[in-house]
C-alpha cells in the first residue's frame, strides 16, 4: 500500500515538470496544432498554432534555420485553417507571413492560391 502511494507521487510529480517544461516550447505546439487540424478541431488548431506564433520572438534575429521552419510551418497551417473558416484576408496574411519567411514553391503556390480565391470571395461580396 505505501508503496503504491509512493509510485503515484513519483508519477504525479514526473507529469507534472514534464507538462510544465513543455508549456512554452512552440514545436509542441506545432505538433498539437497538427493533431487538432488531422482531428478536424480547427478552432483548437488555430490557438495552437497561434500560439507558435507567439512565443517566438517578434526580432527574427536569433533563430535558427529549425525555428524559421518551425514559425513558417504553423503561419502555413494558420492560413489553412483560415481558409477552413472561410476568412479569406486572415488566411492571405498568414500566407504572406509564410512565404516571407520560407519563399518555397510551396509557400508560393498557398499564397497564389489564396490571393485568386480571396480575390473571387471579395469581387462576389
Amino acid at each position: 500500500m505505501k508503496y503504491s502511494n509512493i509510485y503515484k507521487a513519483f508519477i504525479l510529480a514526473y507529469l507534472l515538470i514534464f507538462i510544465s517544461g513543455c508549456k512554452d516550447d512552440p514545436k509542441r505546439h506545432l505538433e498539437l496544432g497538427e493533431w487538432y487540424a488531422k482531428k478536424g478541431l480547427v478552432e483548437e488548431a488555430i490557438l495552437e498554432f497561434k500560439e507558435v506564433t507567439r512565443l517566438y520572438p517578434s526580432t527574427m534575429n536569433n533563430l535558427d534555420r529549425e525555428d524559421f521552419q518551425s514559425l513558417s510551418k504553423a503561419h502555413y497551417n494558420l492560413s489553412l485553417m483560415y481558409t477552413k473558416k472561410g476568412w479569406w484576408d486572415y488566411a492571405l496574411e498568414e500566407a504572406e507571413l509564410c512565404f516571407k519567411l520560407q519563399p518555397t514553391k510551396e509557400n508560393f503556390e498557398l499564397l497564389d492560391l489564396i490571393k485568386q480565391r480571396s480575390k473571387l470571395e471579395n469581387s462576389e461580396s
